[in-house]
C-alpha cells in the first residue's frame, strides 16, 4: 500500500472512532508501529490529527464540558478501581478537599470509615456524603454553577484560606505530560488552581481516555501534582513520561 492511500485510510478510521492507537492501527493496515507514527506525523504537519502518546485524535478532540449528568456514566469501571485506589492514601483527621469531577465522586463510595473533614465545592459531593457518620462536610459556598453542579468563584476560594488540606483529590477534561491539567471551563480551572496551592497532597484521577488530551484551559503542571491514579488501560508510554518528570502512577486494577 503507497504511503499516500494508507493516510487516507487512517483519516477514514479517525472518523470513524474520533481517536486511534498506533499498535491497533498498525495491525489493522499491516505495517509496523514506525510507519503508522511517521504517517501521524505527516497529518499532524498538515493539520488533519493530533498526535498524542500512543495514537491520534481529531484536530477538534480538544476536550469541551459535558453535562455531569452525561459524565457520570463514562468509563464507570474504570472510574470505581481508580478511586478504590485512591481510597487507601486517606489518613485518620486528615482534611481532605474533594471536586465535583465524576471520578471524585466515585470516591465518596470508597471512603474509609474512620474521622475526617470532608471540604468541597461539589453539590453531588454533600448530598452523596450526608448521611455518614464520622465526617465533618463543610462546602464552600459562592456561585453555583449547574453544568458541573458546584460552587466556583471568589467567595468558594476565600473559604478554604483558613484550611490545611490535607490532600486534594481532583480531575479533569485532560492530562498532558508537556502542558499539564486543563478544564473546559475557565472558572473551575481557576478555582482548582488556588486549591492546589495550598494542599499539600494533590491526587489526580483520570482514566485513560484524558491521558494525552487537552482542553481550553490549564491550570497546574505535572509537577504540581503528587500522584496520578489512572487504570489498566493506561497507555504505557504516557505513564512512563509522567514517572520521568517525577511524578507518582499508581494504576487501579
Amino acid at each position: 500500500m503507497l504511503a499516500i492511500e494508507r493516510q487516507r485510510r487512517i483519516l477514514d478510521l479517525l472518523n470513524s472512532a474520533g481517536s486511534l492507537r498506533t499498535t491497533e492501527t498498525a495491525e489493522k493496515l499491516g505495517v509496523t508501529d514506525e510507519t503508522i507514527r511517521k504517517d501521524f506525523e505527516v497529518l499532524e504537519k498538515r493539520g488533519e490529527l493530533i498526535r498524542m502518546h500512543g495514537g491520534a485524535s481529531q484536530p477538534e478532540k480538544i476536550r469541551e464540558e459535558v453535562p455531569f449528568t452525561q459524565r457520570q456514566g463514562i468509563n464507570r469501571e474504570e472510574k470505581k478501581a481508580i478511586a478504590r485506589l485512591a481510597a487507601d492514601r486517606i489518613r485518620p483527621n486528615e482534611n481532605i478537599f474533594l471536586d465535583a469531577s465524576s471520578t471524585v465522586l466515585t470516591l465518596t463510595e470508597f471512603l474509609p470509615d474512620f474521622p475526617l473533614t470532608i471540604l468541597t465545592n461539589a453539590l453531588n459531593v454533600i448530598t452523596a456524603l450526608a448521611d455518614r457518620p464520622n465526617l465533618d462536610l463543610i462546602c464552600t459556598g459562592g456561585l453555583y454553577d449547574a453544568k458541573s453542579r458546584s460552587f466556583i468563584g471568589a467567595t468558594s476560594e476565600k473559604s478554604l484560606q483558613r484550611y490545611n488540606i490535607h490532600r486534594m483529590f481532583l480531575s479533569g477534561n485532560g492530562i498532558h505530560a508537556e502542558r499539564g491539567v486543563s478544564e473546559s471551563n475557565s472558572r473551575q480551572a481557576a478555582f482548582k488552581e488556588r486549591v492546589i496551592a495550598g494542599a499539600e497532597d494533590v491526587v489526580f484521577l483520570a482514566d485513560h481516555s484524558k491521558l494525552g488530551q487537552r482542553a481550553p484551559f490549564f491550570f497546574a503542571s505535572v509537577t504540581e501534582l503528587s500522584c496520578v491514579v489512572t487504570d489498566s488501560k493506561a497507555d504505557p508510554e504516557f505513564i512512563e513520561e509522567l514517572r520521568l518528570r517525577g511524578v507518582e502512577v499508581l494504576i487501579g486494577k
